[in-house]
């Protein structure tokens, strides 16, 4: 018996062996495959095989040693996109490992060209296998993913896509969890941020096709004008061995504007000229199609096409500029998150939310607190809308060791890379945000901005790493983007040298609720006296992205007291009314635009944020009422 046991322990062992060989080969998303979103056209295939997949969790991490990737059996129905929480009984607070099968046939006439599986987000770790084989691995909820799958499919036969997709909460993550006493609040799950994070796979998943032997990986549209005439220049990337190709803008009337161009390496750029152009603007989008063609002779070899807009952005002391003139952003923080849908994409939820900031009066939101589904974007291109497109670095911390802000700053650059890479052709997003409520030792505590003085590693002060370490993200991202400004939004009680950081002060604020509650007399003076203390030393226009107050729908207090219909009302308006003495600032967004799910805490009856001026299922409250009648009867907040 023992000698048996003995080989046992032996096979074990070889086998574990083996499995962590094959983990090996997984390898990591490159951000550079979701620049260009799939198309279908005459060069390229796409097919969504989103749908009904087979789901089981997997409480015990057993799956990838017994290879589940090879076939999962007591599986339950689970619709992709959508986040698992509240789909599957007993699962509203899982966030461990759980897995995704569905069975596919790939057509024949797609033998000959190259592969691609693009999952458009699973939060927060995925790997994923075809027909039982490592495909990749994506670490980060919220943005896309791709890997090439040409040698892992079958003709004839289904094929088996696997995923494994786990959402635990770790300290060194982004957003950051189980934080033990430095979190910000006491919620189950051990989130350290206020909303609820949900799990799955939250966008459509699709297999699309480029050309084998040359094709476009990335096109990169830099508009601009001079009087009546604009320019867009094409920045184009390559694999493959073709030479050249050709770029052809057209307008809504039918007139075309081309260029040709040759490569160096791999990247070739080229400018059209745009006489009489229809800038892109707020409220009044005007969009251009761009087509890019690489071409051998008369061959074509590959082709691209999207919509852009001609507009530039920039930022003066007092003002944010589009196209050269001044515009107030008045609009809302959001959140991807709906009843059952979880943060699963929800296209009816989407428009629906644009026809209610439409008609309230909006012209911005901000992509709190990650990125948004694809869609979205594309819908804010067509109507007009100004976004404020932030990564999910929620409560960053810098006081709980070296390894852990490196393992953070290396998530923040790489979540960075993947979001500008994604939508940088968007003429709505005028902004980049590196990190909402960036944290400090003491949060919450008496005192808190002068603990950020002390030192706390390396002989550096906390204040001195989080200004080194958002400073290096701003300055990425306006490196990778040099045609739009970078931020970072700040919390009460940010130590003060941290709003060095950034080409905006975007600032979330709460006097009359978190602090000073019902006191808006003294509340309205502490927030001017704020604003006017850091416009004077840092000398950049101020954005207030979130100021609000929970709110029970339907609860009314002739008093105004707290919670009701007339305090969230009271409050806005002594918000609003405050910023439009400020010649400085330059946007309004209200937090939020509809309530939304959180963990479970004493603040949050019913596990809900009440903040927003609608429902959670997009019923208006008298605030919504209120926004509509002052921002569609003037210019001011």
């Amino acid at each position: 018996m023992k000698v048996r046991l003995k080989w046992v322990a032996l096979l074990m062992g070889f086998f574990g062996c083996l499995q962590v060989q094959a983990a090996d080969e997984f390898k990591k998303a490159d951000t550079q495959l979701i620049a260009l979103s799939p198309v279908q056209n005459a060069n390229r295939n796409k097919m969504d095989i989103s749908g009904i997949w087979s789901f089981k969790t997997d409480p015990q991490n057993v799956g990838e040693n017994q290879q589940w990737f090879n076939g999962l059996t007591d599986a339950v129905n689970i619709a992709v996109p959508g986040s698992w929480n509240d789909q599957i009984e007993g699962l509203h607070n899982y966030l461990g490992t759980a897995w995704y099968e569905t069975k596919t046939f790939i057509p024949q006439s797609w033998k000959t060209e190259k592969i691609y599986i693009r999952i458009g987000s699973a939060s927060y770790a995925a790997k994923v296998w075809v027909n039982g084989k490592p495909a990749g691995m994506h670490e980060g909820g919220n943005l896309p993913f791709a890997f090439e799958i040409s040698s892992l499919v079958k003709y004839g036969q289904p094929n088996v896509i696997s995923v494994q997709v786990e959402n635990e909460l770790k300290p060194t993550r982004i957003p950051t969890g189980n934080l033990g006493g430095a979190s910000m609040m006491s919620n189950i799950p051990a989130s350290n941020y206020d909303f609820f994070p949900y799990s799955g796979i939250h966008r459509n998943v699709v297999l699309y096709t480029v050309p084998r032997a040359a094709s476009i990986s990335d096109v990169t549209c830099i508009t601009g004008y001079e009087g009546n005439t604009g320019f867009i220049q094409a920045k184009v990337q390559k694999s493959g061995n073709a030479q050249g190709g050709k770029l052809t803008v057209s307008d809504q009337e039918g007139h075309t504007f081309t260029a040709t161009f040759k490569f160096a390496g791999n990247e070739a750029a080229a400018k059209v000229e745009i006489p009489d152009v229809h800038l892109w603007n707020v409220g009044k989008p005007y969009l251009y199609n761009v087509q890019v063609e690489l071409t051998a002779g008369s061959k074509v070899l590959d082709s691209y096409a999207l919509q852009t807009g001609v507009r530039t952005v920039s930022v003066t002391a007092n003002e944010i500029l589009v196209n050269g003139e001044p515009v107030k952003m008045k609009g809302f923080g959001k959140h991807e998150d709906f009843i059952i849908f979880g943060r699963g994409a929800a296209l009816p939820v989407t428009v629906r939310d644009y026809e209610l900031m439409k008609w309230i009066g909006a012209n911005s939101f901000r992509t709190s607190h990650y990125p948004y589904d694809d869609n979205v974007y594309d819908i804010a291109d067509r109507m007009g809308f100004l976004v404020i497109d932030e990564i999910p670095s929620v409560g960053l911390l810098f006081h709980d060791g070296d390894e852990n802000v490196k393992a953070r700053q290396e998530q923040c650059r790489y979540c960075l890379e993947e979001m500008i890479n994604r939508d940088k052709n968007h003429p709505s997003v005028i902004m980049w945000s590196v990190a909402n409520e960036p944290t400090f030792k003491g949060v919450g505590q008496s005192g808190m901005a002068g603990m950020a003085t002390s030192a706390v590693q390396g002989g550096k002060t906390e204040n001195e790493i989080a200004i080194e370490c958002l400073g290096e993200l701003v300055k990425l991202a306006k490196t990778q983007d040099p045609t739009r400004p970078a931020t970072f939004v700040a919390m009460s009680g940010t130590p003060e040298s941290w709003m060095q950081v950034g080409d905006v002060m975007c600032l979330n604020r709460y006097y009359g609720w978190y602090a000073f509650m019902g006191d808006f007399e003294k509340s309205a003076q502490v927030f001017v006296g704020e604003m006017d203390q850091l416009h004077g030393k840092y000398n950049k226009p101020i954005i207030i992205t979130e100021f609000g107050a929970d709110t029970n729908a339907g609860f009314h207090s002739a008093d105004a007291l707290a919670f009701s219909e007339e305090f969230q009302c009271k409050m806005l308006e002594m918000y609003l009314n405050q910023a439009n003495t400020r010649n400085f600032v330059a946007g309004m967004q209200v937090w939020n635009f509809a309530d939304f799910q959180t963990g479970q805490g004493l603040i949050r009856a019913n596990s809900i944020n009440q903040k927003g001026v609608f429902t959670r299922d997009r019923q208006p409250k008298m605030a919504a009422h209120l926004l509509h009648q002052r921002w569609t009867a003037t210019d001011k907040y």
